[in-house]
């Protein structure tokens, strides 16, 4: 039987699509042709049990996109409900009688009287209408107001996660697709609401017409007297009203309890019981009004002294109040080293170090909820399948010496960066980088300077309003180590890195490792064409590519620094696809020929380079680069490939995110668009 009634369930639940198809078509009949009372019976029960349903179902999600049908099964709902009005219409004013349903409700639930009955209908649709289909209806719309004011935010958050390590492409889509999935959700709930006002009203109308027009048909066309019509047809339509709108309502509540389901991890009867209870105090004092009420002279006792001892067990059961949380203690300071050995871990240098203040302590401490060490194991493994390279464990230690809120990073022993983070605070950034003043401490986000504030989490909802993207603390502190680690990439290369790259490439194609090293070229040269691809942000994650490039230029080369030009060349397609604009297009700079010629009897040794000189081309280099971050695009100067290492050796210390490129670098299904040409008269 079971086995029999799943193969059932199994073929519905495959021809799902059939079967809707189906009940529209029956809903759009039902308001044409005439149905058996039985049949609507039925039909009024199917509809009843579709609402109690959609109420519980909605009780149970834990996030409104669970349930991203609603909006849909709402306008499905409200529809045949309006033609389950239209049918039993006909049956009260063609035949007196409706069903067997319609009757019940007219008879048992009010009493047969129908005067009683017409208030208790009025009163569900004053409940249905002015406070459920209201409330929800402005919550619906506020809503969706919102939630398209935030994408933006949303997405440049996703954004920021992304480039920081915290996450992968995957996972970026999967939120950007659900941030859409809420978006137009809403939205729909925006106009699906309208329909269940609009039900409201019509059902007040439909009422209305089948109560005059019962009394019309009955004493005009069926002879009754007045009281008989009344008797018979106000206690139809009062029945036929209670059925239509006890299902409306059970729907309303349900649209209403939708829109305002915040995303939660628990269902709704469980957040309920648990933040109505969190705080015994408030249950204890409950229990002592209670008590207080049952005592006073003239008031039922068993009802408040049955309620106030249920209070206080429950009081009993959650017990007293949990202890705050303290704020973090400073450390205690480090025991002296006692024996040599210990002395000689001392003056080892950590590759990398994050030094924080004790403020910050807590962010790598799992048991505060801290997460700060696995989102650094995350962004070492984003950044060796980006740049090619292990980044060598960061060491994590306190220091007394700081702020409570700021962190150092340590490159080699030597203090590189630094910044300061509030715990349980975010980071508000403008998409466009304007210091619009909000509510909140002005800073300067640490990895790009950008004008910011720190915001609470009160203060963090009116900031997304306001169209600013929100950065967590911790996610501040790991995009700045991941841009400096990128910075200082060509430093962190070591020749062991080296050999151990070299090593897995031989498992795999061994005949260019035999080629090239180490009679061609030595594993010390290797590491330092490495580090000059690292220092232009060129990622040697193809390694083979690189010594395949290195072999072919290596017996010709007379410098370190062809042989980086030599593996460049090789990795174009590579390099030029991290630098093209959402629109496929190549945006870059290009020298004046004046300029161009002039720096290249400068690089020949035929002329000198004056400091004043340096100064104007700088100024005009400088004022370019910033024409070309307004537009959005990258820094790229475009110049001949005999040019490109001068160039950049010449204005990278002052200019360091400067992008030089050679015009024998661009493939040539890259389209190039000039934006701006460099001129040394400016």
């Amino acid at each position: 039987m079971r086995e029999t009634l799943v193969r059932v369930l199994e073929r519905t639940t495959r021809s799902s699509d059939f079967l809707f198809a189906f009940l529209f078509i029956l809903i759009i009949l039902m308001m044409v042709i005439p149905l058996p009372p039985f049949f609507v019976d039925f039909l009024l029960s199917c509809n009843l049990t579709l609402s109690v349903m959609t109420l519980l179902v909605t009780t149970y999600i834990t996030n409104p996109l669970q349930f991203s049908v609603f909006p849909s099964l709402l306008l499905f709902a409200t529809l045949f409900r309006l033609a389950l009005n239209v049918s039993t219409t006909r049956l009260i004013l063609l035949q007196g009688y409706a069903g067997r349903l319609i009757a019940a409700f007219g008879q048992f639930v009010v009493g047969g009287n129908y005067v009683v009955g017409f208030i208790v209908f009025f009163i569900l649709v004053i409940i249905q209408f002015v406070v459920i289909t209201n409330g929800a209806n402005r919550i619906a719309e506020v809503a969706a107001r919102f939630t398209l004011d935030a994408m933006p935010g949303k997405q440049m958050s996703i954004d920021a996660d992304l480039n920081a390590g915290l996450i992968d492409e995957a996972e970026a889509r999967r939120r950007r697709r659900e941030i859409e999935r809420q978006a137009d959700f809403y939205g729909a709930m925006d106009g699906a609401s309208k329909f269940v006002r609009g039900d409201a009203i019509a059902g007040l109308i439909i009422t209305m017409i089948n109560f005059l027009g019962g009394i019309v048909v009955g004493v005009v066309q069926r002879g009754l007297n007045l009281q008989d019509a009344l008797q018979t047809y106000a206690l139809l339509t009062v029945g036929d009203g209670l059925v239509a709108q006890i299902p409306a309502l059970l729907i309303s509540t349900a649209s209403g309890l939708i829109v305002t389901r915040a995303a939660s991890e628990e269902n709704l009867g469980q957040d309920v019981t648990r933040e109505l209870t969190q705080t015994p105090r408030a249950v204890l004092l409950t229990a002592l009004l209670l008590l207080f009420l049952g005592a006073v002279p003239g008031l039922p006792k068993v009802p408040f002294l049955l309620l106030a001892s249920l209070a206080g067990a429950l009081f009993l059961v959650q017990g007293r109040e949990k202890p705050r949380k303290e704020p973090p203690q400073p450390p205690k300071k480090e025991e002296l080293p006692k024996s040599p050995e210990e002395i000689a871990r001392l003056i080892e240098v950590d590759p990398v170090e994050l030094e924080i203040g004790y403020a910050l302590v807590p962010l790598v401490d799992p048991q505060s909820g801290g997460t700060l060490l696995e989102r650094i194991t995350q962004m070492r493994i984003n950044m060796a399948k980006d740049k090619g390279f292990v980044v060598p464990p960061i060491r994590v230690r306190d220091n007394l010496r700081l702020r409570p809120n700021q962190y150092v990073i340590k490159i080699r022993g030597v203090e590189v960066a630094q910044g300061e983070i509030l715990p349980r605070h975010y980071l508000a950034l403008h998409p466009q980088g304007e210091a619009v003043p909000i509510e909140g401490i002005p800073t300067r986000e640490p990895a790009f300077h950008l004008p910011a504030y720190w915001v609470s989490e009160a203060q963090k909802e009116t900031a997304e309003i306001a169209g600013f993207t929100l950065v967590d603390a911790e996610s501040v502190l790991i995009t700045h180590l991941a841009e400096v680690l990128k910075s200082h990439a060509a430093e962190l290369l070591t020749r062991q890195d080296v050999q151990l790259l070299v090593e897995q490439v031989k498992r795999v194609n061994q005949a260019v490792v035999d080629e090239l090293i180490p009679h061609v070229l030595s594993l010390g040269d290797l590491q330092k064409v490495l580090q000059g691809l690292l220092a232009e942000q060129v990622p040697i994650r193809d390694l083979v590519l690189i010594l395949e490039a290195l072999a072919d230029a290596a017996r010709q080369a007379k410098s370190i620094d062809e042989l980086i030009e030599a593996a460049r060349r090789r990795l174009s397609r590579s390099i030029i696809r991290q630098y093209l604009g959402d629109d496929r297009k190549l945006h870059v700079l290009t020298l004046d020929a004046n300029l161009e010629a002039f720096l290249g009897r400068v690089f020949a040794g035929e002329e000198v380079l004056s400091p004043e000189r340096f100064r104007k081309i700088l100024g005009s280099l400088s004022r370019k680069m910033e024409q070309m971050a307004g537009l959005g695009h990258f820094p790229i100067l475009l110049v001949p490939g005999k040019m490109r290492r001068s160039i950049r050796n010449l204005f990278s210390g002052s200019l360091p995110q400067l992008v030089v490129l050679a015009f024998e670098e661009i493939p040539r299904d890259v389209e190039v668009r000039v934006e701006g040409v460099v001129k040394e008269e400016e």
